[in-house]
């Protein structure tokens, strides 16, 4: 039996993280972009990949000079579907690349992956989606398949300093935790240093938001919401930066958060006594609640009154 090499945490080098969008997407890293079909994660996607090539970022993201991106798709057509989309977006069609796979499907085991992002220097990879890439005789639902391939991957991302985005499907589990409606086994979204969830709007269809469901890098980013699907197009939506991955799948609604705060305010009032806006804004963080939604809550009560008192304020509801 051959020894086991030991080595100390002391001789281990710190390695700082590199970001391509931070916090969401990281150099070196599998990310996955995740929703429910026709909800917005490959428009997302398209759009992420015309800010790489173009040199224009999305909001909030940083771009020096733009770069090579290699974009692979199972389910559209690159020439009716993909690249009028990548043309819209503004993108450098010179320096989004494809690995041909007419003949010879690609997999998230294959070689080419690593070989064509050394060849062009791609620091973005996506491949839409991810269940496309899995080769046949893989079980998307076996833990024990799925991670040795997926750790190739993380591999190949780490060793090219790649970004690599892997674009997947919800399953039908309605009514369970984000983390657990990927389609396949929980190991994708283990092997994922980042996970973002794509969803609509129930009230407003055409408004798409953005969740930062996991980072193991870097606190959650804020979520971020564009518009999609009525004549003025593409752009960014302010107002949505607090909603959270279990409000999406459950349709979230502006409306309905702050009809939820509304009647936190009112119960918390109810006995007529006055309450600090420091106690009603902490009661409702508990519940998910942000402070600016309980202030647009606040509103919509009539008969609220607020007093000055010390260096906070007191709320109460006169009869």
């Amino acid at each position: 039996m051959s020894k086991a090499i030991i080595r100390k945490m002391s001789e281990v080098q710190l390695q700082e993280v590199e970001w391509l969008w931070k916090p969401y997407i990281p150099f070196g890293k599998i990310t996955i972009i995740q929703g429910d079909p026709g909800e917005g994660k490959t428009t997302f996607a398209l759009r992420l990949a015309a800010a790489c090539s173009s040199g224009e970022p999305l909001c909030g993201m940083e771009i020096t000079e733009p770069f090579n991106v290699i974009y692979q798709t199972a389910e559209d057509g690159l020439g009716d579907t993909i690249k009028p989309r990548l043309i819209e977006a503004g993108a450098n069609e010179n320096m989004v690349l494809n690995i041909i796979e007419d003949t010879d499907p690609l997999s998230l085991s294959d070689k080419r992956i690593e070989k064509a992002i050394t060849e062009t220097n791609a620091r973005l990879m996506i491949l839409d989606p991810i269940q496309g890439y899995i080769d046949k005789n893989v079980d998307i639902n076996r833990a024990n398949e799925i991670r040795s391939v997926l750790k190739k991957v993380a591999t190949v991302a780490e060793r090219t300093g790649c970004a690599i985005v892997l674009v997947g499907h919800l399953n039908k589990a309605k009514g369970a935790s984000a983390q657990y409606r990927g389609l396949g086994s929980i190991d994708f979204r283990a092997a994922a240093r980042s996970v973002l969830l794509v969803g609509r709007l129930r009230k407003d269809p055409s408004i798409r938001i953005v969740v930062h469901d996991k980072s193991s890098l870097a606190p959650e980013g804020k979520s971020i919401a564009f518009n999609l699907g009525n004549n003025e197009g593409f752009y960014w939506v302010d107002g949505y930066d607090e909603v959270t991955a279990e409000e999406l799948l459950c349709g979230y609604s502006a409306e309905t958060k702050t009809a939820v705060a509304e009647e936190l305010i009112r119960d918390m009032l109810d006995d007529g006594e006055e309450v600090m806006a420091d106690e009603i804004f902490r009661v409702a963080e508990s519940k998910n609640i942000s402070r600016r939604t309980v202030n647009e809550a606040k509103k919509k009560i009539p008969n609220i009154k607020t007093r000055k008192v010390g260096k906070g304020w007191a709320w109460s509801i006169s009869e």
